[in-house]
């Protein structure tokens, strides 16, 4: 008797360089779900820590060696892309920030679904010529684009006032609520701080050191938060190009902790957490944060004042490049525990409430299933085909 062939699942291939930070966290996040739901997801990325942890979780890892900026090298990294799609026959391709955009859709050029994910415009990172030469690209680009995912609402409004036209969706970042949630702060501060006083007040700044981020606004504004809040120390997170820079500028009270494998301590650590981007897409640092119960300060721009609730916004929002106004904000609420614990508490219902990684998790499944028209249930049967509208977010 004929065997009817089991129902396979989609076979996604998801692109990404960069390998850290918030871009590596989403697509880890997105693999564990789409694995648990039956999808066969392939990755391919340079060889990193990311690429290890995906294979611990059971997808396919593809090695795609390429640089993290567009330059000569790119050519060659379509080629090498071009080979993975050959081997790998993916039903669609959700390629992840403007690298991976870029390699990813001159490779495909439309012949299979994709989904094009930029994590923050390339054209916001740059100036003068290099920034025109990325709208441009990021106009043309979009033909071979069949959804334009943004992280937040701000940023599908600065694609579409730059002229990108396209089929859009917007899913917020999330987190994921068993790994990011409050600890006592004592005992955590002691084993990450040995020696330090429990007691002096830490602010703790998690993200790549690099000028998006905005740390040399924070190492500008924090001679006045210490003059204000005796024995305050701040802890940069992170690693990254403006090192160096930031470690000559940097006095004693001030801790370059370099890149951990895990942030949460250093949130449940900390009294404040400051993010004082000039731009986002939609970080994930104050959502874990927030998570973790404590206030986050972050700056005035698209992307980052969407992950605070508006109740927060008028304490916890400053205008960008503003160190006066950062080291105001910032020393207040050092001086205000009673005032940190409340906002810790709302931050946190907050990002429980509507940024659940598996929220996100299922959005994203949505956009799949509009693209292909189909996506098997755990159960095996066909899932309800979700449709989505042009310029709406997928409902939950």
């Amino acid at each position: 008797m004929h065997q009817p062939e089991p129902d396979v699942g989609p076979r996604v291939l998801h692109l990404t360089q960069p390998v850290d930070g918030g871009v590596a966290r989403v697509v880890t996040d997105l693999a564990r779900a789409q694995l648990a739901a039956g999808l066969h997801v392939t990755v391919a990325c340079p060889d990193s820590a990311l690429a290890e942890d995906l294979r611990a979780l059971g997808a396919d890892v593809r090695r795609w060696e390429a640089s993290r900026a567009p330059g000569p090298s790119l050519p060659g990294e379509v080629r090498r892309l071009g080979r993975v799609l050959d081997a790998v026959r993916p039903d669609l391709v959700h390629a992840h920030s403007a690298k991976a955009g870029l390699a990813g859709r001159l490779t495909v050029r439309g012949r299979i679904p994709t989904v094009f994910q930029p994590h923050a415009w390339s054209f916001e990172a740059v100036g003068g010529a290099t920034a025109a030469l990325a709208l441009r690209w990021e106009r043309f680009g979009a033909r071979w684009a069949d959804r334009l995912v943004c992280v937040s609402e701000a940023e599908r409004a600065t694609g579409q006032r730059a002229g990108i036209a396209g089929r859009w969706t917007v899913v917020p970042n999330g987190i994921d609520p068993r790994r990011f949630h409050p600890a006592p702060v004592d005992t955590v501060r002691a084993a990450l701080l040995p020696g330090v006083d429990p007691a002096a007040p830490l602010v703790v700044c998690v993200g790549r050191l690099c000028r998006q981020k905005g740390q040399d606004v924070l190492l500008a504004a924090w001679d006045a938060v210490a003059a204000r809040v005796p024995g305050a120390r701040l802890a940069l997170v992170g690693d990254g190009p403006d090192h160096d820079a930031l470690r000559s500028r940097a006095p004693e009270s001030v801790l370059l902790a370099g890149a951990v494998a895990d942030a949460v301590p250093w949130y449940q650590a900390a009294d404040l957490v400051v993010l004082p981007s000039r731009w986002e897409g939609m970080a994930l640092a104050p959502l874990e944060a927030l998570a973790c119960g404590r206030p986050v300060v972050v700056t005035d721009v698209d992307g980052a004042r969407e992950s605070l609730p508006t109740t927060l916004a008028p304490r916890c929002l400053v205008a960008p490049e503003d160190a006066a106004a950062l080291a105001r904000t910032v020393t207040e609420l050092l001086l205000d525990p009673l005032l940190r614990e409340s906002l810790g508490h709302q931050g946190r219902r907050y990002v429980l409430s509507t940024h659940d990684v598996r929220r996100t998790a299922e959005q994203v499944a949505g956009v799949y299933r509009d693209l292909l028209g189909r996506q098997p249930s755990a159960a095996g049967h066909p899932a309800r085909v979700v449709p989505t509208e042009c310029r709406e977010s997928i409902p939950s």
